[in-house]
């Protein structure tokens, strides 16, 4: 594969928004198969429809892949080929915003492989990823898999590892994620107030959807003044005392 012209990964919450998934025979985007494809869409932060679909790979499944999901060859016999599956996927997902669990790195990619070799196009809707998220809104996790972090908020995590079971609880943890990111925002924009230019840059960056993240623990850096000038400080000091200069 050429490099891959994906959507922008993007910041935030969103109230409209598709939570997708994707269960396959391994880990290799360059070798292994989708077999399954589910989709969850929200609209104002509500559940409002669902797509869900194995998907025959043409091939046998290892049972390494079958120990994770438990998805067997039986299973997939008589399930689309990936072109179907992925027509119905797209047709479903419009032009959405789409959110997912370490999407940037696997998901995504899978995806836009399949859309690519089907028809020769390209899978440009912007994403978010929770992962990422998880990561600046929950330092204090350990880990921060989708299982963690379902049991962080106390959401059910049966069923973990299909790819449906996977989207609702996902969609779960991004509303709780966004009511945390929304708290950190007003936190940075208080400690960015009376920047001035130097801080205009800083905003502007995180308008164009670019990084500030603590490299210690994946927070937001905002600016702030201290008795020597201008510095950045992770927003979540005193838990992380990362700072850099401007």
């Amino acid at each position: 594969m050429t490099a891959r012209k994906k959507g922008k990964r993007l910041n935030g919450y969103r109230q409209d928004y598709v939570v997708f998934d994707l269960e396959t025979t391994g880990i290799n985007q360059n070798y292994d198969e989708i077999i399954e494809i589910s989709a969850v869409k929200v609209c104002g932060g509500e559940v409002v429809g669902e797509y869900s679909t194995l998907v025959n790979p043409g091939r046998h499944i290892p049972a390494g892949a079958t120990a994770v999901n438990g998805i067997t060859d039986e299973m997939v016999k008589d399930a689309p080929d990936i072109k179907e599956a992925m027509a119905g996927f797209l047709e479903f997902i419009g032009d959405s915003v789409l959110v997912g669990h370490n999407i940037h790195t696997f998901d995504m990619n899978f995806a836009y492989d399949a859309v690519w070799l089907a028809w020769g196009k390209e899978l440009d809707n912007d994403y978010i990823d929770t992962l990422y998220m998880a990561r600046r809104c929950l330092p204090q996790l350990a880990h921060h898999r989708l299982t963690d972090v379902s049991e962080y908020f106390h959401i059910n995590t049966d069923g973990a590892h299909r790819a449906l079971n996977d989207c609702l609880m996902n969609q779960k943890c991004y509303e709780e994620l966004g009511i945390i990111w929304k708290e950190k925002e007003k936190m940075a924009a208080s400690a960015r107030k009376g920047g001035g230019k130097a801080n205009d840059a800083v905003k502007g960056k995180a308008d164009e959807g670019e990084d500030l993240e603590c490299p210690r623990c994946g927070g937001i850096l905002c600016l702030r003044k201290g008795k020597f000038g201008a510095f950045y400080g992770c927003v979540n000091f005193p838990a992380c005392r990362y700072t850099r200069n401007t």
